[in-house]
């Protein structure tokens, strides 16, 4: 199981202090494997309240759960060998389809004010969408008019709209919390490759993901874009068909050097043909 651009964000130490708290609280991941992660993450904050809420929140989530989420044949090895010492082992017999796509969403958490248990956030249904005829220009004031929490919310849980303005939030986590939305799309994906009006954090984590760089489309609209780093563009112009290595050669919109090397590629390509 691949890790999330949200989770790299924790374990690189740089989420402020309220957000770490409101993690902390089990208010903030979208699914099992970043909540969890999160959590274990937190347990050494040098915020002794953030310790003190992981735990809390850890110990609210019920052992069955864990259990069948541990037993995924893509649960991270990290997190087994954690909540093996703690008694917690994968479930038998729960690696069948269904008990995988329980455990993609949050694993549930005990109300210590309720006998029931409830999802540590909810399933994104009743995320905030795009209201019915709503302009660009309106959405855009809409979001923001909002707060942090409520910015957050909407890259993971809202619409493809509000994903397209909140992957150039200029805070970083907003932008890495679309990155890790359940919700986000394979076009979406390429639609922000080609985008040259994102950070280029964004674009190193599009680059860095291998499962996004499989499509064509997506080498593509990273290696053209000029926002990309130059290193990351002169690896990925290799995977690129002489049709548009030829194309890149001549845009004037990338780096002078990135039009050379995809010259003397072609060249290369076309004299060993």
């Amino acid at each position: 199981m691949a890790s999330s651009p949200l989770l790299e964000f924790f374990k690189r130490g740089e989420v402020a202090r309220d957000v770490r708290l409101l993690a902390a609280q089990g208010a903030l991941a979208p699914r099992a494997h970043e909540q969890l992660g999160i959590l274990v993450l937190l347990l050494d904050d040098p915020d002794t309240d953030i310790r003190g809420t992981a735990e809390s929140t850890l110990a609210r989530i019920p052992h069955a759960p864990i259990a069948r989420f541990l037993a995924r044949p893509d649960a991270p090895p990290s997190l087994v060998e954690f909540f093996a010492g703690r008694g917690i082992l994968p479930a038998a017999a729960a690696g069948d389809a269904a008990a995988e796509e329980e455990t993609s969403d949050p694993l549930p958490i005990g109300d210590p004010a309720a006998t029931s248990d409830a999802p540590l956030i909810d399933s994104g249904e009743d995320g905030p969408e795009t209201v019915e005829n709503e302009t660009a220009e309106s959405l855009t004031q809409r979001l923001a008019k909002m707060g942090f929490s409520e910015r957050l919310k909407a890259a993971m849980k809202g619409s493809r709209e509000m994903r397209a303005i909140l992957i150039r939030d200029p805070n970083k986590m907003i932008a890495a919390a679309v990155l890790s939305s359940p919700k986000l799309t394979q076009q979406e994906i390429e639609s922000i490759a080609r985008m040259a009006n994102v950070s280029d954090d964004v674009l190193r984590t599009i680059a860095a993901n291998r499962a996004w760089t499989k499509n064509y489309s997506v080498v593509v609209g990273l290696t053209k874009n000029p926002k990309t780093p130059l290193a990351m563009s002169m690896n990925l112009m290799q995977r690129l068909s002489d049709r548009d290595l030829g194309q890149l050669a001549v845009d004037r919109n990338v780096a002078e050097p990135l039009r050379v090397a995809a010259r003397k590629k072609l060249l290369t390509n076309t004299s060993g043909s």
